[in-house]
C-alpha cells in the first residue's frame, strides 16, 4: 500500500474528524488510490471498503479462487490492523463478476469464517474495477460479546453464513431471497417472489425480537425479471405511509439459486432511536424515506444526479455531473441533522459503466478532507443506452448510498 499521501496529512485531518471516527490502513495491505479509506472506525465498528483481488502492488491474480482469497486477505488486513479479528465481521456484500462461481467463493469464503459467520448479501453484477472477478465490502463490531448469530427454521446449514447478525444496537439481516426455502422453488408470480423475501426478512427479525419497523436501511437486489412496479407494490403495504426504511433499490444481473429478488439490511434495536429524516425539499413516500437515524448511524438511501422540484430531471450525461448533483442531493439529508460528508463512514457508487469509475473518483473525492470514508464501487448490471429525451433529459448512469456517522453524546 502506498502510505506517504495518507500519512502526510494523517496527524493534521484527525483532529477535523467526529470523535471516534479514525482511518484504518494497514501496512502491506492492498493498494488504494486515495479516494476511499481501507477501513473507518465509528464508535463501536470498522466499515472496511469494497476490496478487489489486487494485492500491495496491484496486481490481480489469475484464476477465480485465488482472486478470492486474495479479496478476503485483503478484508482481512484491514481487519487485524483495527485490532480485531474476522470473528469480530458481522455483515458482508459479495459482489460476483459470474454467479456460477458461487459454490467456489462459498468454499474459500468457510475458510475465512468458520466460526459465527456474519450476515452476507451475493450479487452478480456486471462489472468491477480493474476487471477482477469478485469483490466484498464488510463492516466488523469491535468486541466479539456484542455478537450474537441469529438462526431461523429451514435454513440451509451449509450456507458459510448467518441468517442474521445481533450486536448490541443493531441487527444485520442477511439477503432473503424470493423463494421457497423448503423447496427450492421460485415462483412464477413475481409478487409472491416479492413476499417470500419480505417475509424471510421479517422472519430473522422476530427471531431478534424485532420486527419490519425496526428496519433503519434495504438493499432491494432485484434483476430484470422482476417488475420494479410489482415490488414497490408489495412492500409498500408493510410500513406507514412516510415511515419506510432508507432503501437503495439495485438491479443486478442475477443472483444465487436462480432468484429475481433479495431484501437485505440492518435494523436498530431500540425502536425509540430510529428517527425518519425528511429534507423540506423531498415529499413523504411509502416505499423509501431520504435517510433514517438508528441510534449513532444515519442511512440515507440511494441517490441520483435528479434534481427535485419543477421540472425535475437529470439534465447532462456526464458521469461526473449527475454525481456532483447525488452528493448535493445526499447533503440536504445530512444538513437536516447538522450533520456534513466529513460524518461519511462508507458509500457505495453504483456506476453504469464502470471504466467511467475513474472520473466519478476525480469529482467524489472533492466532497471529503483528509481520509475519505470506506467505499465499494460497481457496475451492476450492462450499461444502458445514453440518449437524450424529452425536454433534454437524460438516463441516470449513477447512484450512490451513504451511511454516517451522528454519536449520541
Amino acid at each position: 500500500m502506498r502510505l506517504i499521501p495518507v500519512l502526510t496529512t494523517l496527524l493534521f485531518t484527525l483532529s477535523h474528524l467526529p470523535a471516534q471516527l479514525q482511518p484504518v490502513i494497514p501496512a502491506g495491505g492492498p493498494h488504494v488510490d486515495g479516494s476511499y479509506s481501507p477501513g473507518l472506525w465509528a464508535g463501536d465498528y470498522v466499515y472496511v471498503s469494497g476490496l478487489g483481488p489486487g494485492d500491495d502492488s496491484g496486481q490481480i491474480p489469475d484464476g477465480f479462487e485465488a482472486q478470492a482469497r486474495q479479496v478476503l486477505d485483503n478484508t482481512k488486513s484491514v481487519v487485524e490492523a483495527a485490532g480485531l479479528t474476522m470473528e469480530h465481521v458481522v455483515y458482508t456484500h459479495v459482489y460476483l463478476r459470474d454467479m456460477s462461481q458461487y459454490e467456489s467463493m462459498n468454499r474459500v469464503y468457510g475458510d475465512y469464517f468458520s466460526k459465527a459467520p456474519p450476515a452476507r448479501a451475493v450479487l452478480g453484477i456486471a462489472g468491477l474495477r480493474g476487471g477482477a472477478l469478485i469483490d466484498m465490502k464488510a463492516v466488523a463490531v469491535r468486541h466479539l460479546y456484542q455478537k450474537t448469530p441469529v438462526q431461523i427454521p429451514g435454513f440451509d446449514p451449509g450456507e458459510p453464513y448467518s441468517p442474521g447478525i445481533v450486536t448490541h444496537d443493531q441487527v444485520y439481516v442477511s439477503a432473503m431471497l424470493g423463494r421457497d426455502r423448503s423447496s427450492g422453488r421460485v415462483p412464477d408470480d413475481p409478487a409472491e417472489q416479492v413476499q417470500l423475501a419480505l417475509d424471510g426478512m421479517n422472519q430473522v427479525l422476530q427471531a431478534a425480537g424485532l420486527d419490519l419497523r425496526h428496519m433503519v436501511f434495504v438493499n432491494p437486489f432485484l434483476t430484470k425479471d422482476l417488475p420494479g412496479g410489482v415490488m414497490n407494490e408489495v412492500y409498500a403495504r408493510h410500513w406507514a405511509f412516510g415511515t419506510a426504511p432508507g432503501r437503495g433499490t439495485i438491479y443486478v444481473v442475477s443472483l444465487p439459486h436462480n432468484a429475481q429478488i433479495e431484501y437485505t439490511g440492518v435494523a436498530v434495536r431500540d425502536l425509540a432511536k430510529r428517527v425518519v429524516v425528511y429534507p423540506k425539499n423531498f415529499h413523504k413516500s411509502a416505499t423509501a424515506s431520504p435517510c433514517v437515524l438508528g441510534g449513532e448511524f444515519m442511512y440515507c438511501s440511494g441517490k441520483s444526479g435528479f434534481i427535485t422540484g419543477v421540472n425535475g430531471g437529470i439534465y447532462s450525461p456526464d458521469v461526473g455531473i449527475q454525481l456532483r448533483q447525488s452528493m448535493r442531493n445526499q447533503l440536504d439529508s445530512l444538513e437536516e441533522v447538522g450533520l456534513g460528508f466529513s460524518s461519511t463512514v462508507a458509500t457505495t457508487l453504483y456506476v453504469d459503466n464502470i471504466n467511467e469509475h475513474e472520473a466519478a473518483t476525480s469529482i467524489y473525492k472533492l466532497y471529503f478532507r483528509g481520509p475519505p470514508p470506506a467505499q465499494a464501487a460497481l457496475q451492476q448490471i450492462p450499461s444502458a443506452e445514453r440518449k437524450e429525451g424529452r425536454q433534454g433529459r437524460w438516463p441516470g448512469i449513477e447512484q450512490l448510498t451513504l451511511i454516517a456517522y451522528k454519536p449520541l453524546h
